[in-house]
């Protein structure tokens, strides 16, 4: 990573650092070691490559070097770079992917996704029983 990219991350997480439950910081956080829970952060979240987040990622902007194994959302500008991996939903505003980078999910653009509403379907086992037989 760039030098100018490190300038809203304030919290690293070392190579050798395994971390197991949830980070929420208020700015940025560089990830080389392996966090086993979510990631919040109101700024910047960079995940380098070796590092490694099993939990979903909810932050201002993302650069993924490394490997995600859950959702990403971010406010702003998603980079999967050439060596990451990530297994996820993404949501975003800005999305570049770079040649080499593996992505299994799905891409919605933010403020665009869909409101989900179960759709009604009756259970056709339940129509039946409810048929108007009287054992004729």
């Amino acid at each position: 990573m760039a030098k100018n990219e490190y300038k809203d991350v304030h919290t690293m997480i070392g190579a050798d650092a395994v971390i197991q439950g949830n980070i929420n910081c208020q700015g940025g956080v560089a990830i080389y070691g392996k966090v086993f829970g979510d990631v919040t952060s109101e700024g910047p979240v960079r995940v380098a490559r070796g590092g490694e987040v099993h939990g979903n990622v909810q932050a201002a902007e993302s650069q993924i070097g490394g490997t995600v194994d859950g959702n990403v959302r971010v406010e702003s500008r998603a980079v999967l770079g050439a060596e990451s991996q990530l297994k996820g939903d993404l949501i975003y505003r800005t999305l570049v992917i770079e040649e080499g980078a593996q992505f299994q999910g799905h891409c919605v653009l933010a403020g665009s996704e869909p409101t989900v509403e179960p759709e009604y379907q009756p259970d056709p086992q339940q129509a039946e029983d409810h048929s108007d037989h009287h054992g004729e």
